[in-house]
C-alpha cells in the first residue's frame, strides 16, 4: 500500500485477535451500488475472513450498507464476496491455510488507482495471555512517553 492510496475501512480487531504474519493485497469483485457505498466509508470488516473454496478466494462476514439512491437495484449487504488473485497465490494460501492453522483475516479496505483493493492477512491466533502481554506493553510504552515528554 502506497502513500496516496485512501483507506476506506479497517479491522482494527484482526490486530488484537491474531499475529499477522504476511499480508496479500487482493482485488474486490462489487457490484456498482456495493463500491458506491465503499467509497462512502459504509463498510464494516469486523468478524470477517476469507475464505478458499473451489480454487477461488471468498470474502465472508463483511458487511457494505445498501446504497441509498439506487433502492431499487441495491445489493445485498452480507453477501459473499469474490477476492481477485493469481492462481499461484490463491494456491499458496490454500496450502499454507491447510498445512500450519493459518486463517486469512481482511485487515483494511482501501482505494488503489480508483480500484477498491483489500489487504488479507495470514494470520496465527492469539492466546488470551498474548492479549495481555500486548495490551501491558501497549501501556508501558504509551506511560514512558508520558513521562519523557513532562521532562
Amino acid at each position: 500500500m502506497s502513500h496516496n492510496d485512501r483507506v476506506l475501512a479497517t479491522n482494527r480487531r484482526a490486530y488484537h485477535d491474531y499475529f499477522i504474519d504476511e499480508t496479500i493485497e487482493a482485488g474486490l469483485a462489487l457490484t456498482g451500488s456495493e463500491i458506491k457505498s465503499v467509497r462512502a466509508g459504509q463498510m464494516n470488516l469486523k468478524e470477517s475472513y476469507a475464505l478458499i473454496r473451489n480454487g477461488q478466494a471468498w470474502l465472508i462476514g463483511s458487511h457494505i450498507s445498501p446504497y441509498d439512491p439506487s433502492s431499487r437495484d441495491n445489493h445485498e449487504p452480507a453477501r459473499e464476496r469474490r477476492l481477485l488473485l493469481h492462481r499461484r497465490e490463491i494456491a499458496r494460501l490454500s496450502e499454507k491455510v491447510q498445512q500450519r492453522g493459518y486463517t486469512l483475516v481482511p485487515t483494511r479496505v482501501y482505494l488503489k488507482a480508483n480500484r477498491a483493493k483489500l489487504e488479507i492477512g495470514l494470520a496465527r491466533g492469539k492466546k488470551q495471555y498474548d492479549k495481555r502481554q500486548a495490551i501491558a506493553e501497549r501501556d508501558a510504552k504509551r506511560e514512558m512517553d508520558r513521562s519523557l515528554k513532562l521532562r
